[in-house]
This record gives C-alpha cells, structure tokens and sequence, in this order.
C-alpha cells in the first residue's frame, strides 16, 4: 500500500531518542525548551509552547484568549473536527465560515460577510481559527485587517503548515495573529510521533499557555501571589491540564527540524510533477495561491464527475483495493452526527460540500520515488477510465 503520507525516520532521529531514553530525563528535563526555541528561531515568533498534540495547543491558546462560556469562535469547516471542538472544549459557540473554492482555505470574503451580520445581531466572535489546509497559508493579512475592524483573536491553525511561507515569512511568525498551532502527527511535515506546539510573540499568552499545560502549576515567582517558600515551592494558580510533551518526542523533533527545509523542497518537486501529468486527467489540480509557498501536506485533486460517470466513492475504492491509499480531506465538520445534534444542517455552506463531494487526497510525501507516483497515476487513470 502507498500511503497517503509517511513519516521519514533515519538513524540520527533514531540515535537522538534512544540518547534521552540513556539520560536522567525521560520527561521535563532540556529537550522540550531546546525544541521550542529552534521552532520559534525557524518561525521568528518570540515564544513557542510545546506539546502533546495540536488539539492540545488549540485548547490551551482558547483558554489563554480567554475563551468561555457565551463566546464565539469560528474556523473553517474544511479541516478536522479538533478545529472546531477546541471552542467546545471552552464551552463557547461555535460557527463556520466557508471556503474559497480555489484554495479550499477560509475565504476573507465569506468572512466579512458573516461579521457584517454578526455585528448587526451581537453575535461576533471572540476568536477566529483560519485554518491552512493542505500546507497552504489563509490570506492572513485581511483576516488580519478584519480582526482589527471587528475586534475577534486570531488562531492560525497551521497543523499542515510548518515550513509553509506567507508573504515571504516563514509561518509561525504570528505577524498576523496571536497564536499559531502546529502539528506533529507522523502523517504530518515532520514528526514527533505525536505533539503539538503554540508559537506567539505575546509573553503573557506564553505564559498562560504553559500553565495551562502542566496542570496550572507554576514554579515562576512572577505568577505566584506569594514569595516562593523555597526550591520544592509550586502554586496551582489556574486549572490547567497534563498537556507536556515528553523528551523523547522533544528530541525526535529537533532531529526532524534539521531535514525540514529539504522535506518540503522534495514535495515540490513531486508536486510540479503531479502538476504536469495531470493535464489529460478528468480532476481539478489544487491551486497555489502566489502569495504562499506551501508546506504541501497534502495533494488533494477534485474529480469532475460529470465527465467521469463514476462516483468518488467507486474511485476511491478502486484505488484502494489496488494498493494506493487515497483518503478524503476533509468531511465539512459541521455535518458530523455530534455537530448535527447542535443545530447545523448540510447545504449550510455550499462551498465546502461542494469540495468535499469531489475530493480525494493522493500519496504525497518526501520519501515518494518517481516509480511511486507513476503507480498512482496509474491506478487513477484505470480507475477513472
């Protein structure tokens, strides 16, 4: 089977873990600080706040926004549900924006719409959570200048996107939001088998985003609301959670860093590949918006089914009982069952169904030969034929 993504895991990676598990640290110890501080250097943010997952850190950068009960957040629908549940997680409201139907990426125009109206009904959101799907950066500056007209908070959801660029800055930087969130599942650009990371240039919101992920206990005299009783002293100043990153995925991830560049380097290359040969085909290439440079997580194409004359779901079967491990990026979170039971309804935004009804992802990752990626073309154009 060719997967749809995989991880690249060589000695070094190996070498760097198995030195932590020969250390006096398994966790808590010099990795994770030396971890964020090369991905703040890399994204040229201030502060970054690792840990155990991306859903984590867009929990905890919620709750350090201020995030709570009675609150708006919206994000896009065309992402994973971990988006959109980080807002339920702060028992806050949730809403959706739709796409733009050429980056598949929250559309500005739809946005300021919805905020018109929001305004006129007092039901404005708290904070907003653009997401860069597939690797490729939101347009961050109006949604920025949005921000600034409307009063919401920006979240980057950038789970696809590190070693993405806007504007000719690397994303992370935060230069149009207040936080952004990485991922590191194995599927993703580089791994710490799972992990998650908040960059900011705020001092105050690093500081509440470490709090929070370590049970809301600090060690830090500045946040305490007495002077420390000595060396063992901690307070519990908030309700936090057991959110850290372990030494063990820390070290794997500056190993990764390392190769980082030269990972999303080689997805181009495949891509322009893709590119070419798909001019014959039947599908919708993904568009790359001129101001980005995209991490190119992902190779989502749409399928014209009305030149077709199969449905996606006989294609993406064909696919995969021939060995090619095609999936679908992704299904609109707002007509899950749970999301259902909240009120929403399919058509609600045509944009994002009208993707997701034609899309499928195919195999695109860093360590794909030339003989790969002619197999999935391939299989495809059997498939479609």
């Amino acid at each position: 089977m060719i997967p749809y993504g995989r991880q690249d895991i060589n000695k070094a990676d190996i070498d760097s873990v198995i030195n932590v598990l020969n250390s006096d640290y398994l966790t808590q110890g010099p990795q994770v600080p030396l971890f964020e501080e090369k991905i703040s250097n890399y994204c040229s943010s201030n502060y970054a706040v690792a840990v155990n997952s991306a859903t984590s850190a867009l929990h905890i950068a919620c709750l350090a926004l201020g995030l709570g009960k009675g609150d708006w957040l919206w994000t896009s629908p065309n992402s994973f549900v971990a988006s959109a549940n980080c807002g339920l997680f702060c028992q806050s409201k949730v809403d959706f924006v739709d796409i733009d139907p050429q980056t598949y990426n929250m559309c500005p125009v739809q946005l300021e719409r919805k905020l018109i109206q929001a305004k006129i009904n007092n039901k404005l959101p708290k904070i907003v959570i653009p997401v860069h799907f597939a690797g490729q950066s939101c347009e961050m500056k109006k949604i920025y200048n949005l921000s600034k007209d409307y009063g919401f908070k920006i979240i980057e959801d950038a789970s696809h996107a590190i070693g993405s660029r806007y504007l000719d800055v690397n994303v992370g930087s935060c230069n149009y939001s207040d936080i952004t969130v990485f991922s590191f599942h194995p599927v993703k650009i580089i791994t710490t088998a799972e992990g998650g990371l908040a960059t900011t240039n705020s001092k105050k919101l690093a500081e509440k985003m470490q709090i929070y992920r370590s049970h809301g206990v600090t060690r830090n005299e500045e946040l305490m609301n007495k002077v420390s009783e000595g060396g063992w002293y901690y307070q519990q100043v908030d309700l936090g959670f057991n959110y850290r990153m372990t030494e063990l995925q820390a070290a794997l991830g500056i190993s990764q860093m390392k190769r980082l560049d030269k990972f999303v380097a080689k997805r181009h290359i495949l891509k322009r590949r893709y590119d070419s040969l798909f001019s014959d085909f039947p599908v919708i290439i993904p568009c790359q918006d001129k101001s980005c440079y995209s991490a190119l997580h992902l190779y989502p194409i749409q399928l014209e089914l009305n030149k077709i004359g199969k449905s996606r779901n006989q294609i993406f079967e064909k696919m995969r009982n021939s060995g090619i491990g095609v999936n679908v990026h992704y299904i609109p979170i707002y007509t899950q069952p749970y999301y259902q039971n909240l009120g929403f309804r399919k058509g609600y935004l045509p944009n994002s169904e009208a993707y997701f009804n034609k899309a499928i992802s195919i195999p695109l990752f860093h360590t794909m030969t030339i003989d790969q990626q002619d197999e999935v073309l391939d299989t495809l154009k059997r498939a479609l034929q």
